[in-house]
């Protein structure tokens, strides 16, 4: 299983609306077949094993990181295939909260006669398809927050200079980050201040993001989409009904590097799910930018509170995940 979390994870920033897949198939201690969902959410993991295996599937035991679907789509139904092809036994990480499916793939595996294991390193896979379990269950995608900062917490200079107050390990990492979510986020202050390309660069990427600038008044001439750029989508209004609409649109994860005032309004909001940090050994000063706009609290207890999750150095600076504490 920990091997199919691993090839789920291929899957990330590429497969949207779908969630990402992971499958191994295990006959007589080989594996025999894998797969992972592909690019566009089409085939599934569990098909690609499949073909991988071929006749050796029959008997084999297939670990699966969600379980698999039960309902007619585009292409039939992962569960039928697996019982098709003669599989002995399946283990799945986690049940589908897709109501088409809850239950009903395992249901269906049952039937027909297939060992049924579940719910194997669940918390791993949870935090795998966090983006997939957030529209399905709270009808919005999962927001991460990216700050890159001055030790004392800063964006830029008074002046507004910022490039660049990380080191090229740490923007690296940034555009790993990117190709996994769906959609890069930024207000449209920043859009207009650095004209940003929002793109994935350096790394190899099959679905480039889709660009999303929030604003309401009109946008500077951002590259067109193209096969260096996603798609440009220009919102506005309530930050909580701009997540409704994207999830909507199929987007499960977003990746938001804009400004101090998108910052605070998300957070405002209670819509950060996530904050991921890179902080500099420098320091800028009080009258240097600050990473979020006015919260406008009170009192402590008023501030939004995330968990470390990891931290770890890249190159001379520091990155650091903080899930959310509630």
């Amino acid at each position: 299983m920990a091997h199919a979390l691993r090839l789920s994870r291929r899957g990330l920033g590429n497969v949207w609306p779908n969630p990402a897949v992971g499958c191994v198939l295990l006959r007589d201690g080989r594996i025999v077949g894998r797969g992972w969902t592909q690019p566009g959410g089409r085939p599934h993991a569990e098909r690609m094993a499949l073909d991988q295996a071929g006749p050796l599937a029959r008997g084999a035991t297939a670990y699966v990181t969600l379980e698999p679907c039960a309902h007619h789509g585009r292409t039939p139904p992962c569960a039928q295939a697996l019982i098709d092809a003669g599989i002995a036994r399946v283990v799945s990480a986690m049940t589908d909260p897709d109501p088409r499916v809850s239950g009903r793939g395992h249901t269906m595996l049952r039937q027909a006669g297939i060992a049924v294991e579940e719910v194997l390193m669940e918390a791993d896979a949870r935090n795998i398809q966090a983006g997939f379990l957030s529209r399905a269950l709270r009808g919005r995608p999962f927001l991460t927050l990216k700050l890159a900062t001055s030790f004392d917490g800063r964006i830029a200079t008074a002046g507004g200079e910022s490039q660049w107050i990380t080191g090229p390990q740490a923007r690296l990492h940034v555009h790993a980050m990117r190709a996994q979510h769906d959609a890069i986020m930024v207000g449209g202050g920043t859009a207009r201040a650095d004209m940003p390309s929002l793109n994935v660069r350096d790394l190899r990427t099959p679905r480039q993001p889709v660009r999303i600038v929030v604003s309401s008044r009109a946008l500077p001439d951002l590259p067109p989409e193209g096969p260096d750029h996603g798609p440009l989508w220009q919102v506005s209004g309530d930050p909580g009904q701009i997540m409704v609409d994207l999830a909507d649109r199929g987007v499960t994860r977003v990746f938001c590097e804009g400004g101090g005032g998108l910052a605070a309004s998300l957070l405002r909001a209670g819509l950060v799910d996530q904050i991921i940090g890179y902080t500099a050994g420098l320091v800028i000063g009080g009258d240097g930018r600050a990473a979020t706009g006015p919260l406008d609290l009170q009192y402590l207890a008023q501030a939004p509170r995330f968990a470390l999750a990891e931290t770890c150095p890249i190159g001379p600076d520091l990155f650091h995940r903080w899930r959310r504490a509630d």
